[in-house]
C-alpha cells in the first residue's frame, strides 16, 4: 500500500481551488488493495454484530463496551494507526478511513471506537516521546486500556484555549497538580487514560497524560443525551490529581498544537464515518420504500420518493469521493517519512496538517449529509419514522451531534477562508497571485464549446466555479484587509462555495478515473447530477454577497454582469438522471457507485 502511495504526486493542501490534479493522483474507493478490502469487511462483521447488541450496551455501557473493544483489539483493528513497534498494526490512513467508514455502522458504538483510536489515541501516537508511547500504546492496541480526550469544558467549547483546568508544579518537582473539570468526555464512564489539557500556571496551554486510578480524578454522572445512548459521555472532575512530570504531553505551552492536530484528523475521520452510517441508512430507506404500500403499490413506484433516494445515494458517493480522496492525499504526503527516527509522530501530524482545509471540508459535508439522509430516511418512512421501534428514529437522533463534533461546522466554515488566506498570505499558497491575475482572465472568457469527451461541462463548471471563487476572495480581502475575519456572513458563503469546489472536482475526477475502466456510467451519472445543482448553489451565494463587497452602481453592477457571465451553462436532464440512479438503488436495496 505504501507503494501504491509513493506513486502519487504530493499535492498541496488547498491548491484544488487553482487547478485540478492529475487523475493519477487522486485516489478513489475503487482503488482498494485486498489486504483493505479484507480489513471493510472484518470492520463490517463486527459493526454488524455489535449494532444487533445496541440495547444491551445502552443498559450497561461498561460492562458490555470494554470486552468490545478487547475483541476488536484481538482482531488488531485498535492498533491500525499505531507503529508496529508499540504493539499496533502502522498502516495506512486509507486503510484507516475503511475501518472508520465500517465502524459507523455498528451505532453509537462507533463513537466509542473512534473516540478511543482517534482522539484518544494519536495524541500519544503523534506527540508522545519513546517512554510514553512504550507504556501506554500497547494497552490501548489490544483494548486492555481505553483512551478518551478531554478538552471541551463549561466554559469553554469551541474557543478551546478558554480553558480554565490548571496545572501547577509541586514543590518537590515530581508531579503536576490539576485542577478542573472537563465536560462532555466521551468513554470517560470507563476509560482507563485520558489526554487532558490544562494551564501551566493558569496560562501556558499544555497537554497531560493521565490515568483514571490517579488520586483525585472522578468522573460525574451519564449524561442525559438526545441521542448517541450507547456511547458514554460524563465529565471528568479533577481535584489536586497528582500527574508524573514525565506525563506531560509535547511541550509547555505548545498544547494547541497537539489538539488542533488531532481535530484536524478527527474531522476527516469523522467525515468518513459518516460515509458508512448513511449507507446503512439509505439501504433500510430503500428496503422500506420496496415493501411499503400505498395506494396500492411500494411507495418505491412513487416518483417523489425515488427523487429522495437518488439524491441520498449521489450525495453519499460524492462525501465517498471527498473523503477518500482526501486519504489518498495525506498517504501521499506521508509515503516517504522515516518511521523510525525520533520525530516521526510530529512530522507525520505536520504533514496531515496541510490538509487542514480538506479535513475541515470532509468534517461539514459528510455531517450534513448525514443529518440530509436521515431526515430524508424518516420522511419516506412517514409516521413509522417517528416510532423508536424503527432503526430510523434512532438514526435520526444519533445524526444530529455531528455538526457539533470536533468543531461546529459555523466554525469550520470560518476556519476554512481563514487558512487559505493565512497560508497565501505567508507565500505558502499562490492564491494572491491566482487573485491578482484574475482580471485579465476574466477579461477574455470563452463560453463552453461542446465537446463529446465526458464530463466536460462538469469539468468547465468546475473552472469556472474557481474564478467566482477567487473574485469574491480577492474582493474580500481587498476591501476589509485585517478586519476580513470580522465578516463572518461572507467568510462562511465563501466556505460554501470551497466545498462546492471540492466535492464537484471529486465526483468528477473518481467518475472520469472509472470512465478509463469502462466503469463510468453511473458516476458520470451522479457526478452530473450534483455539479449541475452544486454550480446553481455557488451562483445563488455569489449573487448574495456580491452587494456586500461592492458599493452600489457602476462597480457593482459591472461585477453582477461578470458573475452571470460565470455562471452560465447549459442545464442537463438532472430528472432524468436522477430516475436512472434511484432505479439502481432500488434494484440493489442501497448504496450502489
Amino acid at each position: 500500500m505504501a507503494d501504491m502511495a509513493e506513486t502519487r504526486a504530493k499535492i498541496k493542501g488547498g491548491s484544488f481551488l487553482m487547478a485540478s490534479p492529475a487523475q493519477a493522483d487522486v485516489f478513489t474507493p475503487e482503488e482498494f488493495t485486498e489486504e483493505q478490502k479484507m480489513i471493510a469487511r472484518t470492520a463490517r462483521d463486527f459493526a454488524d454484530k455489535v449494532r444487533a447488541r445496541l440495547p444491551e450496551i445502552e443498559q450497561n455501557k461498561p460492562a458490555t463496551s470494554r470486552p468490545l473493544l478487547r475483541e476488536l483489539g484481538d482482531l488488531g483493528l485498535l492498533g491500525l494507526e499505531i507503529p508496529e513497534q508499540y504493539g499496533g498494526v502502522g498502516l495506512d490512513k486509507i486503510t484507516a478511513t475503511v475501518a472508520t467508514e465500517e465502524f459507523s455502522r455498528s451505532g453509537a458504538f462507533a463513537i466509542t471506537i473512534g473516540a478511543h483510536v482517534g482522539i484518544g489515541t494519536l495524541p500519544i501516537v503523534y506527540f508522545g516521546n519513546h517512554e510514553q508511547k512504550q507504556q501506554y500504546l500497547p494497552k490501548l492496541a489490544t483494548g486492555e486500556w481505553v483512551a478518551a480526550y478531554a478538552l471541551t469544558e463549561p466554559g469553554s467549547g469551541s474557543d478551546a484555549l478558554g480553558a480554565r483546568t490548571t496545572a501547577r508544579l509541586s514543590e518537590d518537582g515530581k508531579f503536576w497538580l490539576l485542577n478542573g473539570t472537563k465536560q462532555w468526555i466521551t468513554n470517560s464512564g470507563f476509560a482507563d487514560v485520558f489526554v487532558v489539557y490544562a494551564k501551566v500556571d493558569g496560562e501556558k496551554f499544555s497537554a497531560f497524560i493521565v490515568e483514571r486510578a490517579f488520586p483525585g480524578v472522578s468522573v460525574g454522572p451519564e449524561e442525559n443525551k438526545l441521542g448517541l445512548h450507547a456511547s458514554s459521555t460524563c465529565s471528568l472532575i479533577l481535584e489536586d490529581v497528582k500527574v508524573p512530570v514525565q506525563n506531560l504531553l509535547g511541550e509547555i505551552g505548545r498544547g494547541h498544537v497537539i489538539a488542533f492536530n488531532i481535530l484536524n484528523i478527527g474531522r476527516w475521520k469523522l467525515g468518513a464515518g459518516c460515509i458508512g452510517s448513511t449507507k446503512y441508512v439509505l439501504g433500510v430507506a430503500a428496503e422500506y420504500a420496496r415493501t411499503r404500500k400505498q395506494f396500492g403499490k411500494p411507495i418505491a413506484e412513487f416518483r417523489a420518493i425515488q427523487e429522495k433516494l437518488a439524491e441520498m445515494n449521489t450525495r453519499i458517493y460524492v462525501n465517498e469521493a471527498m473523503c477518500y480522496r482526501s486519504a489518498g492525499l495525506i498517504d501521499a504526503n506521508l509515503a516517504d517519512l522515516d518511521d523510525s527516527s525520533t520525530d516521526a509522530g510530529r512530522e507525520a501530524a505536520r504533514r496531515i496538517e496541510e490538509y487542514a482545509v480538506e479535513c475541515s471540508i470532509n468534517k461539514v459535508f459528510g455531517s450534513e449529509v448525514l443529518d440530509f439522509v436521515t431526515d430524508e430516511a424518516l420522511q419516506i418512512h412517514g409516521g413509522y419514522g417517528f416510532m423508536e421501534e424503527y432503526e430510523v428514529c434512532q438514526a435520526y437522533r444519533d445524526s444530529r451531534i455531528n455538526r457539533i463534533f470536533e468543531g461546529t461546522n459555523e466554525i469550520n466554515r470560518l476556519l476554512i477562508p481563514g487558512t487559505l488566506v493565512r497560508r497565501a498570505m505567508k507565500g505558502e499558497l499562490p492564491l494572491m497571485k491566482a487573485m491578482m491575475g484574475l482580471q485579465d482572465e476574466l477579461m477574455n472568457l470563452t463560453a463552453f464549446e461542446e465537446s463529446d469527451e465526458p464530463l466536460a461541462q462538469e469539468q468547465f463548471m468546475i473552472d469556472r466555479a474557481r474564478k467566482v471563487f477567487l473574485m469574491l476572495a480577492g474582493l474580500g480581502v481587498q476591501k476589509y484587509q485585517a478586519a476580513l475575519e470580522n465578516e463572518q456572513e461572507l467568510l462562511m458563503g465563501i466556505a460554501d462555495i470551497t466545498i462546492e469546489i471540492y466535492a464537484m472536482e471529486s465526483a468528477v475526477l473518481r467518475a472520469l478515473k472509472a470512465e478509463g475502466s469502462g466503469k463510468g456510467g453511473l458516476k458520470a451519472a451522479m457526478a452530473q447530477a450534483y455539479c449541475q445543482e452544486a454550480f446553481e448553489r455557488i451562483g445563488t451565494t455569489a449573487r448574495t454577497l456580491l452587494p456586500a463587497l461592492e458599493e452600489e452602481g457602476d462597480s457593482l453592477r459591472v461585477q453582477l454582469s461578470m458573475l452571470k457571465r460565470l455562471t452560465r451553462y447549459t442545464p442537463a436532464n438532472v430528472v432524468g438522471l436522477k430516475r436512472e440512479i434511484a432505479a439502481k438503488v432500488l434494484e440493489k436495496g442501497g448504496y450502489v457507485s
